[in-house]
């Protein structure tokens, strides 16, 4: 669990060795390559909703303060 000034939030960091699929990251809207490590968030109100989880590269996912309101 993470708070910040955008709420609550579920994290977890995904090692390479278990990235196994392309995603896109909302922060910076490029794709998350399989074996690249990453981190998966949702809002922690959604216990484990697959809807609101977003994958993010982890430097995009610590400046998403520096980003537009509902920017992702």
């Amino acid at each position: 669990m993470e708070s910040g000034g955008d709420g609550d939030w579920q994290v977890r960091h995904i090692p390479g060795a278990q990235a196994t699929k392309v995603y896109r990251c909302p922060g910076c809207d490029h794709e998350i390559q399989p074996g690249t490590p990453h981190v998966v968030a949702w809002p922690a109100q959604d216990y484990g909703s697959v809807e609101q989880r977003r994958h993010w590269h982890p430097n995009c996912w610590k400046s998403r303060a520096r980003r537009p309101p509902g920017r992702w």
